[in-house]
């Protein structure tokens, strides 16, 4: 079983001269249900269906299973899934030893922007950019799950 733990930023100053790499991703959910949500995802050009399951009381934690499958079978789950589409670009940004993955959002969830840092554990010291805002590792309405439903700009 694989756990995921990462701690979760808004963004508040400029980090994209900082990235190393920018993907575009398009994804969707099968389920959205908090116990075990499923998603489908195109990654620039590879594809992939993740499992999740329920976070930990600090949201830090939980339950990762994915696995590639072809962009074609992507494309073909996508029109199953609940509505909603989350589309955003991905930079990738080293910041001493950890990479954060910052999400800039489109379309219904133009202007946020959020930062992931994968640790690996809850207590993991790390560096804090000065581009880094207020934390909220936690807040359920950041999920990705959650914008696909209420999206950022109906907040």
């Amino acid at each position: 079983m694989a756990q995921e733990i990462e701690r979760k930023f808004l963004v508040q100053g400029e980090f994209k001269t900082l990235a190393s790499k920018a993907t575009r991703i398009t994804q969707g959910y099968l389920s959205s249900v908090p116990e075990r949500t499923v998603r489908v995802r195109i990654k620039g050009d590879k594809g992939y269906i993740t499992i999740k399951g329920i976070g930990s009381a600090s949201g830090a934690s939980r339950y990762e299973w994915e696995k590639e499958i072809p962009v074609s079978e992507v494309i073909e789950l996508l029109k199953i899934c609940e509505p909603g589409v989350i589309d955003k670009t991905r930079y990738l940004v080293n910041a001493d030893k950890h990479t954060y993955e910052v999400d800039e959002f489109y379309g219904e969830n133009e202007g946020l922007t959020v930062a992931e840092i994968e640790l690996s554990a809850e207590e993991e010291a790390f560096i804090k950019p000065v581009w880094l805002g207020d934390e909220v590792t936690g807040d359920a309405k950041y999920y990705n799950s959650m914008l696909m439903k209420n999206p950022f700009t109906r907040w």
